[in-house]
Formats: structure tokens, C-alpha cells, sequence
């Protein structure tokens, strides 16, 4: 989606929606949405739009031989990732993963969103009860216990300045309304925890620090 203008009027947001709604119940594509900006000419202000279906969906998995691929939403029951091609035998604690996530934990300075999260993770998957990799998938889970949806009960009906809400709607036709979801700063968690790994992996095989 192209914007010439920050700022969409409200009846070019109901407009979108509204064209958005038809297409998709019409069945002819599951996400429709229309390119809808705002251009000012000569003093004048035109509206100018194209329509553009959205045939892909939002990626979460990045890395070709050392694959992370992170879930969960801001507000949900957790957040995390799975990480796939870690060789056999690799020692990790889950205080080694839990180090790196509490660097990154909220509500340590000022500057930080006041929300009070322990970010204790949990690995479910790939390590054995010795305390080696599997070379099997692992999957970290960190779950969320200072979650507060019904804070953004006004958010549905507007979108929040400075945040994704309003792209990500127009650009998929959904969102999720508490906090943001996958736009929230709690996807990184599963990137630091896939990160705490590729540290340990580099520091054995390659004696990097």
C-alpha cells in the first residue's frame, strides 16, 4: 500500500473497508484491499487510488539453514519462536535463553513501555533432559501474564497514532486490536531467545565471544 498522505480521511478509511467487506465475502479473494491516498495538487487536494489484491500473508520465518520462525501476539496467551536446524548435541540451559530475554524485558528504564512482564521462558521441545539439543525442532515459549485487553476497547474504533494499526489493517484487512498483536515489541522475544542459541552455536564452533 502506497500513502501520499499520513492522514486518511474518515470517510476514505469507510470507503476501504467497506470495498474490502464486498470483495471478500463476494468469495473472490480472501484479502482485498484498495490503495487509497491522498495527493495534493496545486493547492488542491485529489484523491487518487487503485485497488490491489493481497494474495500473501504477513512472514514469520526468516534464515535458510538456521530457521526461526516467531509466534504469538502482544495480548495473546504468549509469545515465542521454533528453531529449526540446530545440529545434535549443542548444550543449552534455559538459563542461558533466559539471560539474553531478561536483558531485553520491559519495564527496566523509563524510556521502556511500563508494562511489567517476567519473560520466564519455557522450552517445550528439541532438548533433552540433559541439557543437549536434539537436532529436532525447539520450540520457546514465553508467556504473557501482564495483559490487559479490555485497555483497548476504543482502539477498535480508532487507529492509534504512531503505531501499525492502521497499515496493517488496510494492508491485510485485519488486525488485532489489543495492543497491536504481531506489531507489539513482544515479537522480538522470540528472536533474542533464537539469538541466545546462535550465540552458543558461534561460541563452540567458532570461539566467537
Amino acid at each position: 500500500m502506497v500513502l501520499h498522505n499520513a492522514t486518511l480521511s474518515k470517510s476514505t478509511a469507510l470507503e476501504a473497508l467497506r470495498w474490502n467487506k464486498q470483495l471478500c465475502s463476494a468469495g473472490e479473494v480472501s484479502h482485498a484491499l484498495p490503495l487509497v491516498g491522498q495527493r495534493r495538487t496545486n493547492g488542491q487536494s485529489s484523491r487518487r487510488g487503485t485497488r490491489q489484491i493481497v494474495k500473501s500473508s504477513l512472514a514469520n520465518t526468516f534464515g535458510t539453514s538456521f530457521r526461526v520462525t516467531t509466534f504469538g501476539e502482544s495480548h495473546g496467551g504468549g509469545v515465542g519462536c521454533v528453531i529449526d536446524g540446530v545440529p545434535p548435541r549443542v548444550p543449552i540451559t534455559q538459563e542461558e535463553l533466559q539471560f539474553e530475554l531478561d536483558r531485553r524485558r520491559p519495564g527496566q528504564s523509563r524510556i521502556t513501555t511500563p508494562r511489567q512482564e517476567t519473560d520466564t521462558c519455557e522450552i517445550l521441545s528439541g532438548v533433552s533432559q540433559d541439557g543437549v539439543t536434539l537436532g529436532t525442532p525447539i520450540a520457546v515459549l514465553v508467556r504473557n501474564k501482564d495483559h490487559r485487553g479490555g485497555d483497548y476497547k476504543e482502539m477498535s474504533l480508532a487507529y492509534r497514532p504512531s503505531h501499525a494499526d492502521a497499515t496493517y489493517d488496510f494492508k491485510y484487512g485485519v488486525r488485532a486490536v489489543q495492543g497491536g498483536g504481531r506489531s507489539s515489541a513482544r515479537e522480538t522475544i522470540g528472536r533474542v531467545a533464537a539469538g541466545a542459541l546462535a550465540k552458543k552455536i558461534l561460541q563452540i564452533s567458532a570461539g566467537t565471544e
